[in-house]
């Protein structure tokens, strides 16, 4: 294996260069609004903590709330980042949703199109531009 340019292994096979998948993911998160989808996009977007935000509208949501079930007309966001990046991304997105209880939940890219990920990885923010201290 060999540390590419973006600051993450790589495997070399057959002549092709095939990313360490599971540092990459996409993280679904559902709005009542394309309003609110497309700023939260934005927001993501310029901030670099996602390459590229998919906004499908007209999504039914069913899901039991307080006891009751409820039905609700939503926008899912598909959004693809690395995979240290979604605690930002959760922050950023929880602080700038009108839910009560916002959904933000993600799950590993396992496999892909090499150039989609180098794209992914050139268009987000490397692991040492995100480090943040704690206090």
């Amino acid at each position: 294996s060999t540390q590419s340019k973006w600051g993450h292994m790589s495997i070399q096979r057959g002549g092709t260069l095939l990313h360490k998948m599971s540092q990459f993911c996409v993280a679904y998160v559902t709005t009542p609004s394309q309003d609110v989808a497309k700023s939260l996009s934005h927001g993501l977007l310029e901030r670099k903590l996602a390459a590229c935000v998919n906004c499908l509208p007209n999504v039914t949501s069913y899901f039991t709330w307080e006891g009751k079930l409820d039905e609700s007309n939503e926008v899912l966001m598909m959004i693809k980042t690395r995979q240290e990046l979604i605690p930002e991304l959760t922050q950023y997105v929880v602080s700038n949703h009108p839910y009560e209880c916002v959904e933000v939940i993600s799950t590993p890219i396992t496999t892909g199109n090499p150039p989609y990920l180098q794209w992914i990885a050139q268009n987000t923010k490397a692991v040492e531009e995100s480090a943040t201290t704690t206090a």
